[in-house]
């Protein structure tokens, strides 16, 4: 089998399949995300060989599910989920960004539940209980007490791109596309989120700033306490602890605040699926390989030790390693915290036109922070208002083009 991927952990647990099944050699290559997506759909297309397995990431898998379902190059997986049981036993919700008019082409690899890191040394320096912050209004309002412009900032968030609103989004039950594949990004939700954001990131009473994109600018924020607290799903506590390893044991992790007392603390950014494409010569071999790599036991075990993901097979959240005290989080189980969050992550759903919406809504964040420097409150509903949905009317002009 060939099968390119974006993980070594991968590479580590083909050695233990193989010796599982004599005479059967597995040919896997780490591609980057996105040569996968363009190279995989152009193979698709132009009826090129492909490989047996392909792992594809979250925001792009909509683009292999158009046209009509027969047309798919991936295999229908839902009658083998449903037989294996695990359509029951995989978080409900990650199979939404892989489900295409009620097919499942995509094995779930994470859930990639959100959690909230802060400077545990630096809250308490403040007086910040964060037991205490169960809303984000309680979140605010400390915010506002502690923020000192060009000095310390409650958290990351972007005034620029669209990353740090969809979690918020998809916290409050929104997002760019319904279960039909039908636009909502300029929805009441967006509306009212958009509202709620911008006055967090622009004006004269902001709590937030975005040091940069770079690993170093991050880095030297996250150490100097520029910024308090910061968004992080699973995967990035990994990175943190690689990329920050100047403040181990002053970080922690909770819940994210609720938008309403008792309401979802939790969202979730990222993901990746593995599918099986139509062209592989033994489905059922592939189907095995499949199962090996995501959900087998020892896998699972190895795979958390080394990048801190949760897996979406909801059996495997009673591993020993999940909690294991972390010196680096304060002492803290991250791992159980991280499982005890993972029914709650919201749905996405699949489309097309993801990246483009995506896109599109930076755009719109970008242009609402600039307004609200300048304008404050007056006129800001109404330019949000238009400013998104001329974002949206784009999308969906392009979504026309496509007659399926």
């Amino acid at each position: 089998h060939s099968f390119p991927t974006r993980r070594s952990s991968d590479l580590q647990a083909v050695p233990g399949f193989e010796a599982q099944h004599p005479g059967v050699t597995v040919d896997v290559e780490l591609v980057h995300g996105d040569a996968v997506t363009s190279r995989l759909q152009s193979a698709f297309w132009a009826s090129l060989d492909v490989p047996d397995l392909v792992e594809v990431e979250i925001s792009a898998a909509g683009t292999f599910f158009r046209g009509p379902v027969a047309d798919v190059g991936f295999v229908d997986l839902t009658d083998w989920l449903k037989q294996s049981g695990y359509l029951d036993r995989i978080v409900k919700s990650r199979f939404s960004p892989y489900t295409s008019r009620g097919h499942v082409f995509g094995l779930p690899h994470d859930v990639h539940p959100v959690m909230l890191a802060y400077r545990r040394d630096l809250f308490e320096r403040l007086g910040i209980d964060a037991d205490k912050l169960q809303t984000w209004d309680d979140f605010v309002h400390e915010g506002r007490r502690v923020t000192r412009r060009g000095e310390q900032y409650m958290i990351q968030f972007s005034d620029v791109t669209s990353q740090n609103l969809e979690m918020l989004l998809f916290q409050r039950g929104g997002g760019y596309f319904d279960a039909n594949g039908d636009l909502l990004m300029d929805n009441e939700i967006t509306v009212e989120t958009i509202k709620w954001y911008i006055p967090l990131v622009a004006g004269s009473h902001l709590i937030a700033s975005d040091p940069g994109t770079s690993d170093q600018a991050f880095t030297r924020a996250v150490e100097d306490g520029y910024i308090l607290s910061f968004i992080c799903p699973d995967w990035r506590s990994r990175l943190i602890e690689r990329n920050v390893p100047q403040v181990a044991g002053k970080m922690a992790l909770m819940p994210l605040p609720a938008f309403t007392r008792g309401g979802r603390r939790t969202s979730t950014w990222g993901g990746t699926m593995l599918g099986i494409t139509k062209r592989c010569r033994n489905k059922e071999l592939a189907w095995q390989l499949a199962q090996y790599l995501y959900f087998d036991r020892q896998q699972l075990a190895a795979r958390y030790r080394e990048t801190n993901i949760l897996s979406p097979l909801k059996t495997a959240w009673d591993l020993p390693v999940l909690r294991e005290p972390r010196p680096y989080w304060s002492n803290q189980p991250i791992g159980k915290l991280y499982a005890d969050l993972a029914e709650q992550v919201p749905p996405q759903y699949a489309s097309p036109f993801t990246s483009l919406a995506q896109e599109k809504l930076g755009q719109v964040v970008s242009a609402c922070a600039s307004y609200y420097n300048s304008h404050g409150e007056e006129g800001f509903e109404t330019f949000v208002r238009v400013r998104l949905k001329q974002a949206a009317d784009d999308v969906r002009h392009q979504m026309e083009r496509n007659p399926f």
